[in-house]
């Protein structure tokens, strides 16, 4: 079960960010060496992340995930390796959160896609996840929270 979808305007973000396409069964395996990767660019320029990491998918998953993982920062970051620094435009967007393990994440989305379409939104191609807490913060997924956004057209 999701929390109440509501819209919001976000602004500018200057983020890091890895791209990455892989198989749906692969994502277990390269979430955290990517998400590690991420952050240790981010901290070779001496740069603070801002908020919790993200992954930014250029399109809704099926056999294959189109994304990036994702680090929020102060100032863009040159890119690095792999690892590009990239702004996040400001946008109208729908926002809920899951609460629970990642395994509920392709219901949640679900339940969102369904609100959206109750609603009559125009949505966009992009959407994302922010891990607000995670395995890092909590052994018990039921503590773990995970913000979805989608992008609304005009």
């Amino acid at each position: 079960m999701i929390a109440a979808p509501t819209i919001k305007t976000t602004i500018d973000q200057p983020y890091a960010a890895l791209h990455l396409t892989v198989p749906r069964e692969q994502i277990q395996q390269v979430m955290g060496p990517t998400v590690r990767e991420v952050y240790a660019a981010v901290a070779a320029q001496g740069l603070t992340p801002t908020g919790a990491w993200f992954t930014h998918h250029f399109r809704r998953p099926g056999a294959t995930f189109d994304f990036e993982v994702c680090v929020p920062v102060a100032t863009k970051m040159e890119d690095a390796g792999r690892v590009t620094g990239q702004t996040w435009p400001a946008m109208t967007v729908a926002q809920t959160e899951h609460r629970g393990g990642y395994e509920g994440l392709g219901a949640a989305w679900g339940e969102f896609v369904a609100w959206t379409e109750r609603e009559r939104l125009s949505m966009g191609p992009d959407l994302w996840e922010v891990y607000r807490v995670g395995p890092e913060s909590s052994g018990n997924p039921e503590d773990w929270r995970t913000e979805l956004n989608w992008q609304v057209l005009k």
